[in-house]
């Protein structure tokens, strides 16, 4: 399936149907009189956060949504029947966004969030409802209400727990895939992820999500490379682990320049908690290893976790630092868990 995270789309929502014009005629009764009924109310347009979703590709081939309109209203006082609304199901994560990408207008960030969007317009009245003492016989009725419409960007910012940074080739496709089942591909060469990836990582009975994003490197604020685009979607992590070849020419500077994309980037991210780790221990001596670890912390690191995707070394010790900054239950473990019921049981009664 094909990565999409931005599509632009039109969304109108259905008319309202117009009123009818009738007067009752039948043989042996008199005084019939207008029995025109209202026209029925248009579709909605409804958008809902679904489960099973992680890509907006459906939306690259279909931009265009409108419901349908009301049914007119119809002699013997009988209404249009209202249009059913259009729902347009979305990944959870997405945000709809103006058209000119100001204005965040809706946020799903919960399975099965609804939230209806676009009104559709008010049926119009039949004459019947225009009858008075006065104005015995009306001939006048009204139109239907027409639908609203607008031009939306939709934007997809996967949900995630866990985040992870670093310089292309930094091994961080190497290391979701040993933490979890990603199964990201893994290459000698630069920007070999190009798309996020999100895996499931189940460590000392938890659960929780950890997103892999393609590198970054000097310059990605301004375009460089593939850009930052993709940091949106570590945006609602908890924690970010932040991987640092030990076989580059300075870890130091690696730690930094993705350090200064993040503050370039803005949105909180240079803010979150970070978990600085040496990726590739296995390729060093231990003296090299501690050497580097000193200067990433003399750069700003608070601690430095010495590891090796490839080998496993060091993996477990960092995954216990993250269960530290998690909620007691994430996301993907309540999802479908029923919650204990601790309340005291009533007692027993044959009533």
């Amino acid at each position: 399936m094909h990565f999409l995270d931005q599509a632009k789309i039109f969304l109108r929502s259905g008319a309202g149907g117009p009123g009818a014009v009738s007067f009752r005629r039948e043989k042996y009764i008199e005084y019939g009189g207008p029995d025109g009924g209202s026209g029925g109310k248009g579709g909605d347009i409804v958008f809902r956060a679904v489960q099973g979703l992680n890509t907006l590709i459906d939306f690259r081939y279909s931009q265009h949504f409108k419901a349908k309109r009301g049914t007119h209203g119809m002699g013997r006082d009988r209404t249009g029947a209202g249009a059913d609304p259009l729902v347009i199901e979305v990944p959870v994560g997405t945000q709809i966004l103006s058209e000119d990408k100001e204005d965040v207008l809706a946020d799903f960030t919960e399975v099965g969030q609804e939230i209806t969007f676009l009104e559709g317009g008010m049926g119009g009245r039949g004459n019947a409802s225009f009858k008075s003492s006065t104005n015995r016989a009306p001939r006048q009725h009204q139109p239907g209400e027409a639908g609203q419409e607008m031009w939306v960007w939709l934007r997809l910012k996967l949900l995630a727990d866990v985040g992870l940074l670093g310089l292309p080739n930094a091994g961080k496709s190497t290391f979701i895939n040993a933490v979890s089942n990603a199964q990201a591909k893994v290459g000698a060469y630069a920007f070999t992820t190009l798309v996020p990836k999100l895996g499931v990582v189940r460590h000392k009975n938890r659960e929780f999500v950890i997103a892999d994003i393609p590198g970054l490197i000097e310059g990605a604020a301004e375009g460089a490379g593939i850009g930052d685009r993709f940091l949106g979607h570590i945006e609602r992590c908890r924690v970010l682990i932040h991987l640092v070849d030990i076989t580059g020419d300075d870890p130091a500077e690696a730690m930094q320049i993705v350090d200064a994309e993040l503050a370039a980037y803005g949105a909180g991210l240079e803010d979150k908690v970070q978990l600085i780790a040496l990726n590739k221990v296995d390729l060093a001596d231990e003296e090299l290893v501690e050497g580097f670890a000193k200067e990433l912390r003399a750069a700003g690191a608070d601690k430095v976790f010495a590891l090796s995707g490839a080998t496993g070394h060091g993996v477990q010790d960092l995954l216990d630092a993250v269960l530290q900054h998690l909620p007691g239950r994430t996301a993907t473990e309540t999802k479908g868990r029923e919650e204990e019921d601790t309340s005291e049981a009533a007692p027993w009664s044959p009533l």
